[in-house]
């Protein structure tokens, strides 16, 4: 008899570890879905973070941050202006074109420091590349596409952001360049929290125009390819201010394909052209990029 008790509630423990594991597994899909128009949406990220101080000058504070985002790891530098006691500053959570890491980022960063803003730049998931198929496909499944985490690695971020004792939590805006200045806008549209988003050299896709132009028709397919495109998301960015920078120059983001996302915009927004002869962020964008975060962090 005893051996049958001991089988009987070794039976039922292994039960009620399937039954845990399955609301587990229905909760952490819970914290992410598409909408029939297909938009993403995410549960609010209340990630758990570590901060060490790596350089501090008479200026700026540089820290090392590391938090948690959809089971990995993100890694972070967080570059701090030195203010006066009892003062905050804005908060500016940057992402990095494709293929640059965080560390160089710290060009826009101290420039953005110098302006007296924070920066959180992080490292993104294979760099800020993507793969449209394999996400595609990881969607069709039902999993989460890596596209969909970087986003909530944005938004997990600006929660970083504001946890911060020397930053404005009410006063935090999303920055990007090209890649990064996709998940910046969608993110910024997904954190109604956020003050606003400043573009630099980047571009939504033309989902909707490309269904009608090549006749899509399987709603799994127009849900997803919605969903991954910043032009999906820019009619929740109002009343917050998109602020676009693009060079004429630019040959890898053509700026034609930026000025259709413009136009698609909605007011408050405002795009600046420049002639630097690259791609992303250079000197000429300056002035513009401290007209704009004047005014988003106001």
């Amino acid at each position: 008899m005893k051996s049958r008790s001991v089988v009987i509630i070794l039976a039922i423990g292994c039960i009620m570890a399937a039954f845990i594991g399955v609301l587990w597994l229905s909760d952490a899909r819970q914290e992410w879905q598409v909408s029939d128009e297909g938009l993403l949406e995410y549960s609010t990220p209340r990630p758990e973070f570590q901060t060490k101080s790596v350089e501090t000058s008479n200026i700026s504070t540089l820290y090392e941050v590391r938090f948690d985002s959809r089971g990995k790891e993100v890694s972070g530098l967080l570059l701090m202006p030195q203010t006066k006691p009892g003062t905050k500053s804005p908060g500016i959570v940057l992402l990095p074109g494709a293929t640059v890491t965080k560390e160089k980022e710290q060009g826009l960063a101290k420039y953005l420091c110098g302006l007296g803003y924070a920066s959180l730049a992080i490292d993104q998931r294979n760099l800020g590349g993507i793969d449209v198929q394999g996400d595609l496909l990881k969607f069709s499944k039902g999993d989460e596409p890596v596209e969909y985490e970087m986003v909530h690695d944005a938004l997990a971020a600006a929660e970083v952001l504001r946890d911060q004792p020397g930053i404005d939590p009410e006063r935090i805006i999303y920055a990007g360049e090209s890649n990064g200045g996709r998940f910046a806008i969608i993110a910024c549209a997904l954190d109604p929290s956020a003050r606003g988003v400043l573009a630099i050299s980047t571009c939504g896709y033309g989902t909707d125009a490309a269904i009608i132009s090549q006749g899509l028709t399987d709603p799994l397919l127009i849900r997803f390819y919605r969903s991954i495109d910043p032009d999906s998301y820019l009619i929740k960015i109002p009343p917050r201010k998109l602020a676009m920078i693009h060079s004429l120059n630019d040959t890898i983001i053509p700026f034609k394909n930026a000025d259709q996302t413009y136009a698609l915009a909605r007011l408050p927004k405002e795009m600046h052209v420049v002639g630097c002869a690259k791609h992303g962020y250079c000197t000429q964008m300056n002035p513009f990029i401290e007209q704009e975060l004047a005014f988003i962090s106001s």
